[in-house]
């Protein structure tokens, strides 16, 4: 059964999993799906200070702590105890485009040579991490939720804010991965 668990999820299991998240939260609570909230939640709980965003009745959403808390030790959980020791398989095309920028060390999740503590203080590292970082929330903030929410719940309930978000999330990563990136790349 651990095996099972190991091994990456087809997307014909993982999809239907995810998506039967959001009629189960809609029907048990009436509970929306969306993780971009949970950060209103815990600075509406720390901070006391008269600020009109936090004022509302965060015990309210308390159960959105619990599910990011369960995502957080999920994580760790899987990383210390379900990783797969085999490395990552990459497209080999992908493989040669990227050894163009010099990324060549895919033995972690995600590329060493382009996200660790060295590249931090590097031009094109701080760029992508800390630039990158406050565009994501800038954005999450600005489009009234993330990826997850608008994709998956605001498309589930017919929104149509949320189809505009998604249709602008795609185009946006479109236009980063094969313009902006391999230009930060070469710096």
């Amino acid at each position: 059964m651990l095996e099972i668990i190991r091994q990456p999820w087809p997307w014909y299991v993982a999809g239907p999993l995810i998506g039967l998240t959001v009629p189960a939260l809609l029907i048990l609570g009436n509970k929306s799906f969306g993780i971009s909230s949970s950060l209103r939640h815990i600075c509406a709980m720390c901070i006391p200070a008269k600020i009109p965003f936090f004022q509302y009745d965060w015990k309210k959403e308390l159960w959105n702590m619990f599910f990011v808390l369960g995502i957080f030790f999920g994580g760790i959980i899987a990383a210390a105890f379900l990783a797969n020791p085999a490395p990552m398989q990459l497209n080999p095309a992908l493989i040669k485009e990227l050894s163009i920028y010099g990324i060549t060390d895919f033995s972690s999740l995600v590329p060493v040579d382009l996200v660790s503590w060295d590249k931090l203080f590097t031009l094109p590292g701080f760029i992508m991490m800390v630039g990158g970082g406050f565009l994501v929330g800038f954005g999450t903030r600005y489009a009234g939720g993330c990826t997850s929410g608008h994709a998956i719940m605001g498309l589930s309930t017919l929104q149509w804010p949320s189809l505009v978000a998604t249709v602008c999330f795609m185009i946006g990563g479109f236009i980063m991965a094969n313009w902006i990136l391999p230009f930060i790349l070469m710096l």
